[in-house]
């Protein structure tokens, strides 16, 4: 419990201290953010907030987690190192989304090959339970990833994914340090208190973004999280900690940057056009159409994944699928609510 909260405030700390030399330093070398037609901010930031977030993180997972739990933790410690390269990479030198992608990949191995971060059922999905080894891998890999890129994608506004991440690894860390994984709940609140200290730089008018380290880090850390949140419900059958339905649980709890990616994904192929391509569908874009400030957004929409976890947590009975499917449901239905809204807002302007 100690070591929990030790983990905590020494990130929070090391990442409070840290960025205010990574900001001088970035305006020195001129490493900014530029503002575009895509983007929301209208002045020139830096974007290396990732590296404090980064610093934070990994130091304090290493002072104070005990050896005698260390085990695996060596494995995603590689892992974060390879994303953190990729991310301060592009942040300063972007690179094509090819090399990006074989870099998450080959971090998305390590945790799957070396510390066996790796689904292995899909819980009754489809009527299916234990999966082969095969495909337990590609399942696992393609998750890891999906979770990475999603975390990107949604930071568009200032204190959007901290705040989310601060809330996921808040939920998912008490949750490990209460059936007693003490090493994966150091990873969850070290990460946590960096984004807490980063939160009071990228809040209105923001100092510095996180950019791709800080996000890409983000997506990794949740990914791992969401992965043995799921997993280890298997070992815990009699515990009172035990969640029916984990996985859709999980999903509930990232549900903004898992959602929102899957949502323009679906609307750019409706459109034909590549799912990877730029545009402004995104939730917080919509939220900024309707008038909304950034920060103003920015709670709305911590607030509505809030209430996604509890609705999950209440209606946990209702089994993977059918949990899945309302959760689903609820959020597209919310999501088209607010953008009908927006084009009517923008309709209206432009009369």
């Amino acid at each position: 419990m100690y070591d929990v909260i030790l983990a905590f405030i020494t990130s929070f700390a090391l990442t409070y201290l840290a960025i205010p030399s990574i900001i001088n330093l970035a305006i020195k070398k001129n490493l900014f953010d530029e503002p575009g037609d895509r983007k929301s901010h209208q002045e020139r930031t830096p974007s290396l907030g990732g590296i404090g977030i980064f610093a934070g993180t990994l130091f304090s997972i290493i002072l104070w987690t005990p050896f005698s739990y260390f085990g695996d933790l060596q494995y995603i410690l590689c892992a974060f190192i390879i994303i953190f390269l990729i991310g301060a990479k592009d942040d300063i030198d972007p690179m094509s989304p090819s090399k990006k992608f074989l870099g998450e990949l080959f971090a998305a191995s390590i945790l799957v090959f070396r510390a066996n971060i790796r689904l292995t059922s899909l819980y009754g999905f489809f009527g299916i339970y234990e999966i082969p080894e095969i495909a337990s891998i590609l399942l696992s890999v393609f998750t890891i990833i999906v979770i990475i890129n999603a975390f990107n994608l949604i930071d568009g506004i200032n204190g959007l994914s901290a705040s989310l991440g601060l809330l996921i690894t808040s939920v998912l860390g008490v949750w490990f340090l209460l059936i007693g994984s003490i090493e994966i709940a150091i990873v969850a609140f070290s990460l946590g208190g960096a984004l807490m200290a980063f939160l009071k730089y990228n809040i209105t008018p923001a100092k510095i973004f996180m950019g791709d380290t800080g996000a890409l880090l983000l997506g990794l850390v949740c990914s791992i999280l969401a992965i043995k949140f799921i997993e280890l419900h298997n070992d815990l059958m009699n515990s009172p900690y035990t969640f029916r339905s984990a996985p859709s649980i999980a999903i509930a709890i990232m549900i903004l940057p898992l959602f929102d990616t899957l949502r323009v994904f679906v609307l750019r192929i409706l459109e034909k056009r590549s799912p990877f391509s730029p545009d402004r569908k995104h939730i917080h874009h919509i939220m900024i159409d309707l008038g909304l400030s950034h920060m103003q957004a920015t709670g709305v929409l911590f607030l509505i994944n809030i209430m996604f976890i509890i609705m999950a947590i209440m209606l946990q009975n209702m089994g993977n699928f059918m949990l899945l499917i309302l959760i689903l449901a609820v959020a597209w239905v919310m999501s088209m609510a607010a953008a009908r809204m927006a084009d009517t807002k923008n309709l209206n302007k432009s009369k």
